[in-house]
């Protein structure tokens, strides 16, 4: 951006009541996996999956992204075993050809009982693309899953597993975290500290689990799955991660503690779209609206925020001389916004 002055400028456009705010920058959202499988056993062209994925982006309202890429599954021949290293690659080299609008950074989201992840890690560690590393642990009776029927109904539902199936494939995986959890975790925490990458942790229900992340020089938590997590991470400095989806709905599909009970006690520092790259900019209106709070503070939670997290917020985050001409016009009617224009690097895209 080379200059802002007020009332002083060479062409401009009257917004008419429109809001201009910096683009969006996501730290969390596996758009990318929905785009590859659209249903199950699906699996579309790669490329053509990245560019919707990315125009799915560009279209909410979101400049810069961290796509979370998860390494490391407990169902064999997933996406996520399989077609990992592919969607990276095939990420990168879309971006380095001009072929996407949206800046795409990555996340790898670590299942620390899967026996490989650390060679995995390790393979993307030294790329200067990497922004943020997570630490996830799905074995059922524990974090998200704390309700053993809760991680049944997901999981069926998810996977197609059988009711007969899941007893012995709940042991399997509870089996395979007592064996590499733990060692899957320092190693991981070596590799983030070795590489200087941004580490957070993942559905922590504990004070505990809040104290293991710091620990581990963890910067977010993301997605606590209670109060007394929540509250421990602020009081130990953690930022903290929650779903613009729950938000729109009004509650977790784990029944994990509320989005806005959290935001209301000032306590979310980052929202992601998770799921739903839209939700994002609905989020910053519908917090606005609920908690009467001015949108330039809300929208601080998916712009300012997430930039510091990830130590971007030299050069993005907020409408500033010197930094990146990412923004984007909003109207809001009252129930949802409507993004008018998106502008990446001064360049209207959308």
């Amino acid at each position: 951006m080379a200059e802002i002055q007020p009332g002083i400028v060479n062409t401009g456009q009257n917004g008419g009541g429109e809001y201009l705010m910096p683009g969006l920058i996501e730290l969390h959202t596996d758009n990318l996996e929905r785009c590859v499988s659209p249903r199950p056993g699906i699996k579309w062209p790669l490329t053509a999956a990245v560019s919707y994925h990315d125009r799915d982006l560009i279209s909410s309202g979101i400049t810069t992204v961290c796509d979370a890429i998860a390494i490391g599954d407990i169902k064999p021949n997933s996406v996520r075993l399989k077609d990992f290293g592919s969607m990276i690659e095939t990420i990168f080299e879309r971006q380095k050809s001009g072929k996407l609008l949206t800046n795409h950074r990555l996340h790898l989201r670590c299942e620390i009982s899967f026996e490989g992840i650390c060679n995995f890690a390790e393979q993307y560690a030294a790329n200067p693309l990497l922004s943020l590393m997570s630490l996830m642990d799905h074995t059922p009776g524990q974090r998200q899953f704390v309700s053993i029927e809760k991680y049944k109904e997901y999981y069926m539902g998810k996977y197609g597993i059988s009711e007969a199936e899941m007893k012995n494939f709940i042991g399997y995986r509870q089996d395979i975290q007592k064996q590499y959890a733990a060692k899957n975790r320092q190693g991981l925490v070596d590799i983030a500290k070795e590489h200087k990458i941004s580490l957070a942790s993942h559905d922590d229900a504990t004070i505990n689990h809040v104290e293991e992340a710091v620990e581990n020089g963890a910067v977010l938590s993301e997605f606590p799955t209670t109060l007394t997590a929540a509250k421990a991470a602020h009081n130990y400095g953690l930022k903290v991660l929650m779903g613009a989806p729950t938000l729109v709905l009004g509650g977790s599909h784990s029944g994990n503690v509320s989005a806005i009970e959290l935001v209301e006690q000032n306590l979310v520092d980052v929202i992601s779209s998770d799921y739903v790259p839209r939700s994002l900019l609905q989020s910053v209106f519908l917090i606005s609206h609920k908690t009467n709070k001015p949108v330039y503070e809300t929208m601080k939670l998916v712009t300012t925020n997430p930039a510091k997290t990830i130590n971007l917020f030299e050069d993005r985050g907020s409408l500033e001389v010197g930094k990146c001409a990412d923004l984007i016009t909003v109207y809001d009617d009252g129930i949802v916004p409507h993004l008018t224009s998106v502008v990446v690097n001064g360049f209207r895209v959308a």
